[in-house]
């Protein structure tokens, strides 16, 4: 069985291929790649390490299977679990909600008592408010296909160079135990 779950919804498209990138980044047997609408809660008690994707949709919203689903956690500790977090946002045309729906799964899922691995700066983009945004970071990868596409392999390339380790060693020591 895979060791993370990569769970992600997509509108476009885009976020569907972001994840397919982030997949190519594992071994085969060390990573799921899942949309949300093929998931039920239980899958996330398979894994103890994640990672999490989506878009920003409408006024600073997430995808409807997103918020159709995120209800369905409500009954799940995610103590002990880790989770790493990529979201796709337009700051040219959205720069007042930036990838806002970073910042409401992040809030969702450490009221569940998630862990969290891999903020990224916010040097680089030119935005009003982001809700993904903490203490002067986001909150997980911020990738804006829009406006910035032709940075999208680099960024994505030093994120996981981070986060890769840190969700493999977790990963390892709790299949371990």
């Amino acid at each position: 069985m895979a060791k993370i779950g990569l769970f992600y919804d997509t509108d476009t498209g885009n976020t569907r291929k972001v994840a397919k990138m982030i997949k190519k980044h594992f071994d085969e047997n060390d990573i799921e790649l899942k949309n949300i609408t093929k998931l039920e809660a239980a899958d996330f008690d398979k894994y103890s390490a994640f990672i999490l994707g989506t878009p920003t949709l409408g006024e600073g919203e997430l995808p409807n299977n997103w918020n159709d689903f995120l209800p369905q956690l409500d009954a799940l500790d995610f103590s002990g679990k880790t989770i790493a977090m990529f979201g796709l946002g337009d700051q040219g045309e959205y720069g007042h909600e930036f990838v806002d729906g970073l910042g409401i799964l992040y809030d969702k899922f450490e009221s569940l008592g998630a862990s969290f691995i891999g903020p990224w700066p916010t040097d680089g983009y030119e935005y009003g408010f982001s809700a993904g945004e903490r203490n002067g970071e986001f909150v997980g990868l911020v990738l804006d296909q829009d406006t910035q596409s032709d940075l999208t392999p680099e960024r994505v390339e030093a994120w996981m160079a981070e986060v890769k380790p840190a969700l493999l060693a977790i990963a390892n020591e709790v299949e371990a135990a």
